[in-house]
């Protein structure tokens, strides 16, 4: 049995004990998958990875009891807990001003692009906007800890332009993977090792130190939890891990994504589960898009209207972010509003003006609200954000707002909204998932189309639909049923559009194909894919 070290130390990890782990892409990758790391990763995985499996295993019964009809609710087990007054921890001073955030991938050129912009944190982004290629998760963790020891450098091998770190950069906050993803390039006792706690191990081995020493901390994204039960098993790490490296308990700070319809029904009881160790809660709005078709796709009456029209003011995504507020304030937490998809438009000005206000009109609906922040995915908007929120906020965040006129029951989480269903829509849909699955496939977790960054939740929505416009014969405006054979045609035809737009060339030495095989045959399929990301991770270095 393994013992903790103590604070300071390197402990050694045992021979049998050592992870196999796949050839390293670079060199530099040796020095964060040193001994501490793997060992590290191995205590936290024969000690949780049971449990992992168990979680994923009532995911898959909450499924099949909503396909059966069932409805989810709040649990009558915790009503106690709903209405004792208990509060969380205090945040690091830090992490107390959150109201612009931007996200991106752990590219070393966007990392310190994002760093140095007037946002003030940067979520480093191993999920959603991160192709797990090997090459790309270990080069993350390089580029991670030279950021957080201040040497991040990046030379433009184009340009010749040299990028570094402003003196003050933006705090730095972790997303690893979510629990439902493997990590096949490391295998311990002959099991890949959880994507989660790989991300989550290798960057807390190699950081907490230098993070303590610069009078931060480790602060993380927790993505795509369903329950307040993997909140607890996130809790359980956090401690297991903390006592492993000698550091202060409650050291770990994390702000959960409610990005699931069954966990807006436990925010509550997700923030106890986590509460010396929470940092609040964000609407992951295009997830939880995502989620809300997911987990009511075999029901027609949960039929969703094209993606362009599930703007968060309306029915069930209004009720939702209206309870997170309060829910979080309530319990002196932060409460982080959702994703800005927006880039900035160059070469046209008019379309630009437009573009940016639709990003200060969402931010101020944000702020007016009782959001203590928001997110973007480009530096370009954290001016627009910032100055929605200094409209509406005179300080660091609006905590102490506590929207106690909000009442939001189960069937307001549930209230689907009306809208029409378009061939425009079908189609958008079409070229957006393609598109992006290609760029998946070649490495890259973020891609910008048609003016908004696409990332792995905005593909999903698309792919979501189309399967649940195909699988209950949904029609657009027009009266046509939406069935196999239209579905084979537009996709044909888009290809044809995507081929126009990007070139000859590049359409046919990229991933054009196998992304179009794949995309269809996921459509097409019976069985709905849990994610996109699962079963094209096989075609990943």
């Amino acid at each position: 049995m393994r013992t903790a070290p103590s604070p300071g130390s390197t402990p050694a990890v045992v021979e049998e004990a050592r992870p196999q782990v796949a050839p390293l892409p670079c060199e530099e990758g040796a020095a964060v998958l040193h001994d501490q790391a793997l060992g590290l990763l191995a205590h936290l995985h024969r000690r949780f990875e049971s449990r992992r499996r168990e979680l994923l295993a009532v995911r898959r019964e909450r499924q099949a009891a909503i396909d059966a009809g069932e409805t989810p609710d709040f649990l009558p087990g915790t009503t106690a807990l709903r209405a004792a007054p208990w509060r969380i921890a205090p945040v690091p001073a830090d992490l107390l001003d959150r109201r612009v955030e931007i996200t991106g991938p752990v590219d070393r050129k966007m990392m310190i692009n994002a760093l140095n912009s007037q946002a003030r944190a940067f979520m480093a982004d191993f999920e959603d906007s991160c192709a797990p290629t090997w090459e790309n998760i270990v080069r993350g963790q390089v580029n991670l800890r030279d950021a957080v020891d201040r040497s991040i450098r990046y030379t433009d091998p184009g340009t010749g332009r040299d990028y570094r770190l402003a003196e003050r950069p933006a705090t730095l906050l972790v997303r690893p993977r979510g629990w439902h993803l493997p990590e096949k390039h490391v295998r311990i006792d002959g099991e890949p090792v959880s994507a989660a706690l790989f991300d989550f191990a290798v960057f807390l081995a190699n950081n907490h130190r230098e993070l303590a020493r610069r009078g931060t901390g480790p602060y993380f994204y927790l993505p795509k939890l369903e329950s307040h039960l993997e909140a607890r098993l996130w809790n359980e790490v956090f401690v297991a891990a903390q006592e492993w490296l000698g550091m202060k308990r409650g050291t770990i700070k994390a702000t959960v994504l409610i990005e699931t319809i069954l966990a807006a029904f436990e925010m509550d009881e997700i923030l106890y589960e986590l509460r010396e160790h929470s940092a609040g809660l964000n609407c992951g709005r295009w997830d939880y898009i995502f989620s809300f078709i997911k987990k009511f796709r075999n029901r027609p009456g949960f039929v969703l209207p094209d993606r362009g029209s599930l703007t968060m003011d309306r029915d069930f995504l209004a009720a939702y972010v209206n309870l997170l507020i309060r829910t979080c304030h309530r319990r002196g937490a932060h409460a982080m509003g959702g994703m800005a998809a927006q880039i900035p438009i160059r070469g046209d000005e008019q379309a630009n003006a437009a573009a940016m206000a639709r990003v200060k009109a969402d931010k101020m609906r944000e702020a007016h609200a009782g959001h203590d922040g928001t997110w973007i995915a480009h530096p370009g908007l954290a001016a627009v954000a910032l100055e929605a929120f200094a409209a509406v906020m005179s300080g660091p965040n609006q905590i102490d707002r506590l929207r106690e006129d909000v009442h939001v029951g189960s069937a307001d989480l549930l209230r689907v909204p009306e809208g029409p269903i378009t061939d425009a829509g079908l189609r958008h849909n079409i070229r957006v998932g393609v598109q992006y699955l290609e760029a998946w496939l070649g490495g890259q977790g973020c891609v910008p189309l048609y003016h908004l960054m696409e990332d792995a939740a905005t593909a999903e929505i698309s792919r979501a639909q189309l399967w649940q416009w195909l699988r209950h014969g949904a029609r657009t405006e027009d009266g046509a049923v939406i069935d196999a054979e239209r579905f084979d045609r537009a996709l044909r035809e888009e290809l044809d559009v995507i081929a126009g737009e990007v070139g000859t060339q590049r359409f046919e030495t990229g991933h054009f194909d196998t992304a179009a095989r794949l995309f269809g045959q996921m459509i097409r399929k019976n069985d709905f894919d849990e994610f996109l990301t699962l079963p094209a991770y096989d075609y990943l270095p």
